[in-house]
């Protein structure tokens, strides 16, 4: 968890559990990133009521079909320098729209922890996949639950941070 603290723990062991009922799964997809979108604001960047829970990185992505700049805040783990990203959308059956917008536009930019950067998305392989895939649940056990209840496949993206050219 970001915040170690007591009330960190608590909120987040409670959230964690709210998270895998059937009404938060209605609700949640909602209210959830609304909420983290303000908790970024305020915070400058630095913080998400998520992250009681678990990391969470701001992503800025073109839109598939708009193309304008769609933010959207998502549970992430982190992977050396890099992130990875789950297309879970709280086991619904369609996939998330950041994932299609990321498919279409794979350059993005990246907030963590008031740190913002770019990244490029690329989606993993069965291969690549499976090999963070236990990283992930270990991370958050509900995205197994997430993978069943969709009856789809679920959508892993590494967000790899670009390097700027010395040149």
């Amino acid at each position: 968890m970001a915040n170690g603290g007591v009330i960190s723990r608590a909120v987040g062991g409670v959230m964690a559990r709210l998270a895998g009922t059937s009404t938060f799964q209605r609700v949640g997809p909602k209210v959830a990133p609304a909420v983290d979108k303000v908790a970024f604001t305020i915070t400058g960047g630095r913080w998400t009521v998520s992250d009681t829970v678990l990391p969470v990185v701001v992503l800025t992505a073109t839109g598939a079909k708009s193309g304008a700049p769609r933010t959207v805040p998502l549970a992430a783990l982190q992977y050396g320098e890099d992130f990875v990203v789950v297309g879970s959308n709280f086991g619904r059956e369609h996939h998330p729209a950041w994932s299609a917008n990321l498919l279409a536009h794979p350059d993005a930019r990246l907030a963590f922890r008031g740190e913002e950067f770019p990244v490029h998305a690329e989606l993993l392989d069965d291969a690549g996949k499976s090999e963070v895939w236990p990283l992930l649940v270990a991370q958050w056990p509900l995205f197994d639950q997430y993978a069943e209840q969709s009856g789809r496949d679920l959508r892993v993206f590494a967000l790899r941070r670009r390097r700027r050219s010395v040149i």
